[in-house]
């Protein structure tokens, strides 16, 4: 009987064959998954990007700019006389009517308070006008009389015409003089008169000059409240109606250009909840010079707007408070826009990427009218479409990107 072979009888020898050949592939199997973790790692990824929906809504284009309130129809009131104002019993604010409210009372001065120094020189004056009248006076009688002898002598033949011309022109000439000497000396007498002393007992009899209101509103302003001595067209205090109020917007010249008389203005930043209500009845035909915040020189020209919301609504907003203005020069209900960030320009034209099955798509647009967060859409785009906001140098023209969904402003 003969024995088995060993290695026919060995049951681990597969076994070890199947190790050893297993062992090989390992460097191998560990090259593939290498390469494929390289691949892996240099495979472009999507681009995580911003969306918008194309939508059809409202769409306004406004200049919005700073603007102040003011009174339509100011009176300031003057002093018509010189005298001593007495004391204005008012307040800013106090409620006045036409022709009743007595606003101010000026007293005369009284004469005595001038001083003597300006007394003698106003009776040097009087003499002095006295004594040139008396002149004058002596002169044309002299004239008069040397011109009726001419004549005399003229109708004889004795004398020429010439020398009867000569004796009219001086006779003339001293009339004139005689003339002006008697208003001099008038006027003389009249500064002199402001200086007589009333006798004792006997009260200043000048007239005392009462100011009243001329319309009906509200004491904006008093210059001069307490007593003291004024000139004539001494302003005293403003008077205005508070609830006949407009508004003027400094615009940049280059948009006061587009703003049409009655157009819509919103007024915000007022003080109140909600925004009054405003319509441009005129834009000023001269612009003037403004330096900004920067220092940079810019054209800017007035735009004035009548209030349209009631008094009642509008709290206690007054002469020269601050308000934000928006003109509204564009508005269309139903326009096809989009935000703006969504645009940019390529080459001539403007454009934006649209997302389709995951890809960005280049599509150039037609823009119309911007509101600065939203603009129109002309052609190139559709309602519903999904376009990519700000997308900047990352994004190219079929690059796969991944889209996180944001809302555009209402």
């Amino acid at each position: 009987m003969s024995n088995p072979s060993p290695l026919s009888s060995s049951p681990t020898a597969p076994r070890t064959n199947n190790g050893r050949h297993r062992r090989r592939l390992l460097p191998q199997i560990g090259a593939v998954i290498l390469v494929l973790l390289i691949v892996a790692g240099f495979w472009p990824k999507p681009a995580s990007v911003e969306t918008v929906r194309v939508t059809k809504g409202r769409l306004r284009v406004t200049v919005n700019e700073e603007g102040k309130t003011r009174i339509k129809q100011r009176f300031l009131i003057s002093a018509p006389v010189p005298g001593q104002l007495r004391r204005i019993p008012f307040k800013p604010g106090a409620e006045v009517k036409a022709g009743e409210t007595l606003l101010a009372v000026i007293d005369p001065v009284n004469p005595t308070m001038l001083d003597a120094r300006a007394r003698a020189l106003a009776e040097a004056r009087r003499d002095v006008a006295a004594a040139n009248l008396e002149k004058t006076r002596t002169d044309h009688a002299f004239a008069a009389s040397e011109l009726k002898r001419v004549t005399r002598l003229h109708q004889e033949k004795i004398v020429s015409i010439q020398d009867l011309e000569s004796v009219q022109w001086r006779e003339a000439v001293s009339a004139k003089e005689k003339v002006s000497s008697e208003s001099s000396f008038r006027l003389a007498e009249a500064e002199l008169a402001e200086f007589t002393i009333a006798s004792p007992g006997k009260a200043f009899t000048r007239a005392v000059v009462e100011v009243k209101s001329p319309v009906n509103g509200r004491i904006l302003r008093i210059f001069e409240e307490s007593t003291r001595v004024v000139s004539a067209s001494t302003p005293l205090l403003e008077i205005g109606d508070p609830t006949d109020i407009e508004v003027v917007i400094e615009a940049l010249s280059r948009d006061g250009a587009a703003v049409a008389v009655g157009a819509r203005v919103e007024l915000e930043q007022w003080g109140g909840p909600e925004p009054l209500e405003a319509k441009v009845r005129l834009v000023e035909p001269a612009a003037f010079t403004k330096i900004s915040a920067l220092g940079v020189e810019e054209q800017r020209v007035n735009v004035v707007a009548d209030l349209v919301t009631p008094p009642g609504k509008r709290l206690n907003v007054g002469d020269n408070f601050r308000v934000e203005a928006r003109i509204v020069t564009w508005e269309q209900e139903n326009a096809l826009k989009i935000v703006s960030g969504a645009l940019f320009r390529r080459g001539q034209q403007w454009a934006a990427f649209i997302i389709r099955n995951g890809v960005a798509s280049l599509q150039p647009v037609t823009a119309g009218r911007s509101s600065g967060a939203e603009t129109q859409i002309l052609d190139g785009l559709r309602e519903g479409d999904e376009v990519i906001v700000y997308p900047g140098d990352r994004i190219r023209d079929g690059q796969r990107v991944v889209k996180v969904q944001i809302s555009g402003p209402k």
